[in-house]
């Protein structure tokens, strides 16, 4: 085996070029077989890595957000993770950042891109609301991390913060006195929020029907 060909072909060399911007610069002499070099190792994408955590937290809280095991989940080797993260810590930041995008800019985004009037909006933001349970699991499991750890307390309050500003704009439309508007919006978000804890039966009625009046005293239906 010629000289370039051993080079090419140790079971390394592709790590050490992406990794080395010498060794990427380097060109092989002419006229020696380039064809053999080892393609680039395909990687789990680092967008991977954010969903599988942040379905590990719904599931089971911070502390079984692990390395190893969303690794295993992957089924990928834990190597892969320091591709794209210095550490875990590094990973829980990145969730986190995920998880306010999508609930907050995301929901926005979407409840903004259809139009109508505020009382339209606050339908639309209702109905993305209950259109799944895993936002609100990890949206619940965030509530409880952020019992116990400061940084994510302050995250937490700066997305309630942005939540509670979307709804004074859109209840502020329906409504001129502050007063008014904050206590909407509070009520609203509480029921939102709060909905899932309650176990209560009604009735004749169904809880989805309860939750409908209840939007429509607010003027939000």
């Amino acid at each position: 085996m010629s000289g370039a060909s051993r080079w090419t072909s140790h079971p390394y060399i592709t790590v050490w070029m992406e990794r080395s911007p010498h060794l990427r610069r380097c060109q092989l002499p002419a006229g020696r077989d380039t064809d053999k070099t080892m393609s680039a190792p395909t990687r789990t994408p680092r967008r991977s890595w954010i969903e599988e955590g942040l379905r590990t937290l719904a599931v089971g809280g911070p502390d079984a957000v692990r390395i190893e095991p969303l690794a295993r989940a992957l089924g990928v080797t834990r190597g892969g993770f320091y591709w794209h993260f210095a550490d875990r810590r590094a990973l829980l930041e990145e969730m986190l950042d995920a998880w306010e995008r999508a609930s907050v800019d995301e929901v926005i985004d979407r409840v903004e891109s259809e139009g109508g009037d505020a009382r339209a909006k606050l339908r639309r933001l209702s109905a993305l609301a209950a259109s799944s349970d895993e936002p609100l699991r990890i949206d619940l499991a965030v509530r409880d991390w952020a019992r116990r750890e400061q940084t994510v307390a302050e995250r937490l309050r700066r997305i309630d913060n942005r939540r509670m500003e979307y709804l004074r704009s859109l209840f502020g439309s329906l409504c001129p006195d502050e007063d008014d508007v904050e206590a909407r919006c509070m009520v609203f978000y509480s029921l939102w929020i709060g909905n899932h804890f309650i176990a209560a039966d009604h009735g004749a009625r169904r809880r989805t029907d309860v939750l409908k009046l209840a939007l429509r005293r607010l003027g939000a239906w």
